[in-house]
């Protein structure tokens, strides 16, 4: 690998959904109407805000000496109109610093899960009861003795009465190792499913598993689930320049994506995919069978479909960036299915294709969103994104490069137009990663 590429039911068996819940909940997902909105990389299965988001919640990496020091939820208020509108509503800590990463709501969106990459904590937090004030009401700290050695958990995952939790890594040897793991929504061990390894018995293209792990997404109406690859915690808890000048851990990178089906929980084929998919973004529409991600370390823009045949194949789409390495790190896709945002931590810029034809992406817009850059959160309109600026406490960038912000902009097809930022280190409140949306209106 290249430096350049751096620069910059409580049962433990399978889970089967009926069809008529699958079909009844993909018609939701896929005819919602325009007053319901929401984040377009959300979960078919969760209950829908009603209208326009009300608040932005940012899952926050505590710093040493910065505030209190510890990673914490941050309320931002983002309701048009409001006379705080762009501003800090709350913050409720967590008590220390757990690499605050991702986090995802309980189908009925009551509560939201957030996850500790590295101390594999789980906190539960109340946004029902005062969506603007989340509240904290139960910690998972024994997560690797209840899963059976899966750690690092990567974010949480909205299924029917329970929550999907992608991991990154194993209490064995802490490398790429790992599992996909099930909660009930009461926060109780439901069953784990370890990624498949090479050789794995019955798995088309079994000679590419790796058993890695980091995000996982359904298509309920052709019962499968696509996950990706990253790293173990042995990397991922290392310093950034120390990682990229050992050869050997440079290697132990995810370069697979498995498809399962999803009723069984049974990995059916995994595709090549080198330099670490990350996140997975499946298109809405009723008739689009394919999804995108994006690999970090070699730029790339792949697409997973179905062909007309009706078999799953993936292939590289589009070079992100150019030759040489932007480490794309989050992708959003929108609601209609044609356009793709790409944000790319490297040069802090996001780059927006037209994937109207999702074969042949072009891009339409290439603009600087900071000095480093990671998540970005699409409205379903399309109208509105917020940027944050952190990817892991000690791959953050140094000096004045070490941004750390959320800023929102106005999109109108053509342009990203500013409407506001938070300086999070002025603030003292530390470095805000996945951010998603609250309101005090919820449909079903």
């Amino acid at each position: 690998m290249k430096q350049s590429f751096f620069i910059l039911h409580r049962r433990s068996g399978a889970f089967f959904l009926p069809a008529a819940f699958a079909a009844a909940a993909l018609a939701l997902a896929s005819l919602l109407p325009a007053s319901r909105a929401d984040e377009t990389c959300s979960s078919p299965y969760l209950a829908r805000i009603e209208g326009q988001e009300e608040f932005l919640y940012v899952w926050t990496l505590g710093v040493e000496g910065m505030g209190d020091g510890a990673d914490k939820l941050v309320t931002v208020d983002v309701k048009p109109g409001s006379r705080t509108y762009g501003k800090v509503i709350a913050s409720v800590t967590v008590g220390g610093r757990h690499e605050a990463h991702h986090g995802g709501f309980t189908d009925d969106r009551r509560q939201l899960w957030l996850a500790g990459l590295e101390s594999s904590t789980i906190f539960i937090f109340d946004v029902h009861t005062d969506p603007a004030r989340p509240r904290l009401v139960k910690t998972i700290d024994d997560f690797a003795r209840v899963t059976g050695g899966a750690v690092g958990p990567h974010g949480a995952y909205a299924l029917p009465g329970r929550v999907l939790i992608p991991c990154l890594s194993n209490s064995t040897d802490r490398g790429g190792r790992t599992a996909l793991v099930e909660f009930s929504n009461e926060g109780d061990f439901i069953a784990t499913h370890w990624m498949p390894v090479k050789g794995a018995s019955g798995v088309v293209g079994a000679e590419f598993a790796d058993g890695y792990g980091y995000d996982a997404r359904v298509l309920p109406r052709k019962n499968v689930m696509l996950s990706t690859s990253f790293t173990g915690w042995k990397n991922y808890t290392r310093n950034f320049g120390d990682l990229v000048q050992d050869a050997e851990a440079v290697k132990q990178m995810g370069n697979s994506m498995v498809l399962w089906d999803f009723h069984a929980r049974q990995p059916r084929k995994v595709f090549h995919v080198p330099g670490a998919p990350l996140e997975i973004r499946w298109a809405w529409g009723e008739k689009r069978n394919h999804a995108f991600t994006a690999t970090a370390l070699t730029s790339r823009l792949w697409l997973c479909y179905e062909d007309a045949n009706g078999e799953w194949q993936t292939k590289e789409v589009a070079t992100i960036g150019g030759e040489g390495g932007v480490l794309p790190v989050d992708i959003s896709l929108s609601a209609d299915d044609r356009t793709l945002f790409v944000d790319c931590f490297g040069d802090g810029k996001c780059r927006v294709f037209d994937v109207s034809d999702p074969h042949r992406p072009r891009e339409i817009l290439e603009q600087q969103i900071g000095r480093q850059l990671n998540m970005v959160s699409q409205s379903w309109d399309g109208k509105r994104l917020y940027f944050s600026s952190s990817l892991l406490a000690r791959w953050d960038k140094g000096g004045a490069d070490n941004e750390q912000f959320v800023r929102a902009y106005g999109w109108d097809g053509r342009a990203l137009a500013p409407t506001f930022e938070l300086d999070f280190t002025a603030l003292q409140l530390g470095r805000p990663h996945h951010m998603l949306f609250g309101s005090t209106k919820v449909g079903q």
